[in-house]
């Protein structure tokens, strides 16, 4: 179920590259979020790697596929992004591998796959800190509109349904993390991703109904994607 949630996720942008493959423009379009995404299901592969947390398997079917999505949206960005926007993505992606390699690389020769902590492997309590950090930042980055929607009085520009994917692909993972062995690491940053899903399903409900209607002739290329992994 969390799989299938957050494949959801990872899919929710596809109207929007439908859009610019169809103008062969980006418009206003901002590839961070997709570049961060790119970075964080990195590292949940990695994680799910059998010398590093054995008997993940779901993490990393999840976070392959996901990845393979947003290098795909990346790859439509630089596809019809002026030169400047081409040589933000490239500059991006480059430092991402680098650092990314750098971690591996690091974890790798450093901690030895027997190291035990905390009745865990080393190796997979140092590279699931890692993740976490990113995964809660994942998470967090659609309440910065939560000012916005407060101040407008309108939901414009928070998405219900990726809000509610949110929400639920929190709950299904943080469910996932407490059967039979409890994992930390994915309990925390998604119990924390519930509650924000939460907070912003609340929020939209309060604003809905004083949300002015919109004019079907402006829609917002710039949509905000939160791709949540595990």
């Amino acid at each position: 179920m969390g799989n299938v949630i957050s494949a959801g996720l990872f899919l929710s942008p596809v109207p929007t590259f439908l859009q610019i493959w169809r103008k062969k423009d980006v418009e206003a379009f901002d590839p961070k979020p997709y570049l961060a995404t790119v970075l964080n299901c990195l590292f949940w592969c990695y994680y799910g790697m059998p010398f590093v947390n054995p008997n993940s398997i779901l993490v990393v079917t999840i976070n392959g596929a996901g990845l393979v999505i947003e290098l795909i949206y990346l790859a439509i960005f630089f596809l019809y992004a002026p030169a400047k926007g081409r040589k933000k993505v490239t500059t991006f992606l480059v430092g991402e591998f680098v650092f990314f390699a750098a971690i591996v690389v690091a974890t790798m020769l450093t901690i030895s796959e027997h190291k035990m902590m905390m009745n865990r492997p080393l190796r997979a309590v140092v590279v699931g800190i890692i993740c976490d950090v990113f995964n809660v930042i994942m998470y967090s980055s659609p309440l910065f509109i939560l000012k916005k929607v407060i101040k407008t009085k309108s939901v414009k520009y928070m998405p219900f349904l990726l809000s509610l994917a949110n929400f639920l692909n929190g709950c299904c993972w943080t469910a996932y993390a407490l059967i039979g062995k409890v994992d930390y690491f994915i309990l925390i940053s998604n119990g924390l991703g519930a509650f924000a899903g939460a907070i912003q399903l609340i929020v939209y409900a309060i604003f809905y109904k004083t949300t002015p209607k919109e004019d079907p002739s402006s829609k917002p290329t710039n949509e905000v994607q939160l791709s949540t992994n595990v």
